[in-house]
């Protein structure tokens, strides 16, 4: 698992619109605080992208949701995205 988190950590992707324009984009910061989270630094990991977890848990939501086919599951996924869409512009905003 080190060698693995030590190659993401070695190969990051660079965001093209910070290296076009010289701007954070929406999603910077992203992949920092997924190997973060994989190194189990929670906290630390929220506070550089706070949507990461809310992120990661809608998507694990839809899977399940497209596999049990939960009856409200659609109107939850609704939430998880305007919960998600706010964590990162509030975020993009405080950046600046």
């Amino acid at each position: 698992m080190v060698e693995i988190i030590s190659y993401l950590e070695t190969h990051l992707l660079q965001c093209p619109t910070k290296k076009l324009i010289g701007i954070d984009c929406l999603g910077c910061g992203f992949q920092r605080s997924f190997l973060l989270l994989i190194k189990g630094d929670l906290v630390e990991s929220f506070l550089i992208y706070p949507a990461l977890i809310p992120l990661l848990l809608m998507f694990g939501y839809l899977i399940a949701h497209l596999l049990l086919k939960f009856k409200k599951g659609a109107k939850t996924l609704q939430y998880f995205y305007i919960l998600n869409s706010i964590l990162i512009i509030t975020n993009y905003i405080i950046k600046f």
